[in-house]
């Protein structure tokens, strides 16, 4: 008999301490990759548990991408085959992601083919088709037209003691204080009860996030806040906190400030320059950064 599997022991204790969370919520916590928690927490829903696995969307911002995507299908066909080079794959769908040819296929003479087939004259080549971005972001216009997306902008930056605004996925109007850095933190690290391996230490940040709007904020603070070294990698949170050292806590109302510190473990010699705040990942429109070289 196989015994349970601690990744989903662990996932199902956040699980109950939680009780209502999204999937990126429940991941942020973990320090695990989205997909993963989605695919365990579907299996583990079907074995008995008490745990219903849902999915909450913008009904008609979905209404609108899917009716951007039927539209550009009915155009694409009634424009006819288009040439394409050789060993494109012709049966790309805009639901799977853009189509995209690599020029014009020009043909100078006849080609036998055992269907319908259209021939190019070489002094009237066909110009290449721009590629075409059915989706665009989540929340522009790109989304329901399928236009190009917008060159992003710099993310603002600053110091620790900064606060920077930004608006979050649901328009929330907020602002991030970058407050500590406690580097290295080994000394809380293993005062709360944990246990650093050789060649370890440990790194606490505390920030504190302002709702100025209207809207509530309803993730985690710092599900996404990440540590960024010298060379460009991200160093994720770790699954742990410290009584001493309050954690985030899912959600901040209009009008409140909500502080609390994240826990990191990397390897003793990596060397940080930032501390990165985001929404989900890849969100370059709502990135926050702060310099911390001079620590």
């Amino acid at each position: 008999m196989t015994g349970p599997d601690p990744v989903d022991v662990r996932l199902l204790s956040v699980v109950a301490e939680m009780g209502r969370a999204t999937v990126p919520d429940i991941a942020g916590r973990l320090g695990m990759d989205v997909r993963d928690v989605a695919a365990r927490l579907a299996a583990l829903s079907t074995t008995g548990l008490p745990l219903i696995v849902g999915v909450e969307c913008d009904q008609q911002g979905i209404r609108n991408a899917v009716a951007a995507a039927q539209q550009w299908a009915a155009q694409n066909a009634a424009s006819g085959p288009h040439p394409v080079a050789p060993g494109q794959h012709t049966g790309s769908h805009p639901m799977s992601g853009p189509y995209q040819v690599s020029g014009p296929h020009q043909v100078s003479g006849p080609h036998p083919m055992s269907g319908p087939h259209q021939v190019l004259h070489p002094q009237q080549p066909v110009a290449p088709t721009p590629p075409m971005s059915t989706w665009g972001p989540p929340g522009s216009a790109a989304w329901a037209r399928g236009d190009q997306p917008a060159a992003p902008t710099p993310a603002p930056t600053g110091k620790v003691g900064t606060k920077l605004d930004v608006h979050g996925m649901s328009g929330e109007q907020i602002s991030i204080q970058l407050i500590e850095v406690v580097d290295p933190a080994d000394f809380l690290f293993t005062a709360a009860g944990y246990e650093l391996q050789p060649g370890e230490r440990s790194v606490v940040v505390h920030t504190e996030l302002t709702n100025n709007g209207q809207v509530p904020f309803a993730s985690l603070p710092d599900m996404y806040l990440e540590l960024v070294t010298k060379d460009g990698s991200a160093v994720a949170k770790a699954p742990v906190s410290m009584s001493s050292r309050t954690p985030h806590r899912m959600g901040v109302q209009p009008g409140e400030t909500a502080g609390g510190h994240t826990v990191y473990v990397l390897p003793e010699s990596t060397e940080l320059s930032a501390v990165r705040w985001t929404p989900q990942p890849g969100d370059h429109q709502r990135t926050l950064i702060w310099d911390i070289t001079d620590l």
